[in-house]
C-alpha cells in the first residue's frame, strides 16, 4: 500500500512540475520569420508586418504595404509627394518609425500613432499583435488580420 501511494504522489508531483514548467515558456517567442497582413486592400494597398525573432528577441521588422502587383508603397514617389503635402508624413517615413518602435519596445506595448498616419498606426498595432502571437506559437504561416470596418 505504501509503495502504491509513493508512486501516486511522485506521479502527481512530476505532472505538476511538468505543467508548471510549461506555463512559463508559453510567452517565449520561437526563432524565425513571422508575417501578418490585412485581409483587404485599402486605397489600393494591403499593409503587412514581418518580424524576425532570434533568441526570444525581435531583431528585424518590416512594415509596409503592397499593391495587387506586389509594388511596395514606400517606393511610390508620387504617392509620397502627394501624401506629404496633405498629411505631413509619407509611407517611407512612418513605416520606418513604426518598425523602429517595435524593435525598441519588443512588442511590450502598442506604438503611438503618428499624426497623418493614424490609420496605418492602428493597423500596425493589430498586425504586430498577430505576429507576436504567431511567434509565441512558432506558427510560420502568414496570419490574415481582418480589416476593421
Amino acid at each position: 500500500m505504501k509503495r502504491s501511494r509513493k508512486k501516486t504522489v511522485c506521479f502527481i508531483l512530476l505532472t505538476a512540475l511538468l505543467l508548471l514548467s510549461g506555463c512559463g515558456s508559453g510567452t517565449k517567442m520561437q526563432d524565425g520569420f513571422y508575417t501578418a497582413e490585412m485581409s483587404d486592400y485599402s486605397h489600393g494597398w494591403k499593409e503587412y508586418v514581418c518580424i524576425m525573432v532570434k533568441n526570444d528577441q525581435i531583431v528585424y521588422v518590416e512594415f509596409n504595404a503592397k499593391d495587387p502587383n506586389g509594388y511596395i508603397k514606400a517606393w511610390d514617389n508620387a504617392y509620397m509627394e502627394n501624401m506629404m503635402t496633405v498629411t505631413g508624413t509619407y509611407p517611407n517615413e512612418y513605416t520606418r518609425y513604426y518598425a523602429a518602435k517595435l524593435l525598441e519596445q519588443q512588442g511590450s506595448s502598442e506604438v503611438d500613432a503618428l499624426t497623418g498616419a493614424s490609420s496605418s498606426g492602428g493597423n500596425f498595432n493589430r498586425l504586430t499583435a498577430a505576429v507576436m502571437e504567431q511567434a509565441v506559437k512558432g506558427d510560420h504561416d502568414v496570419f490574415i488580420v481582418e480589416t476593421a470596418e
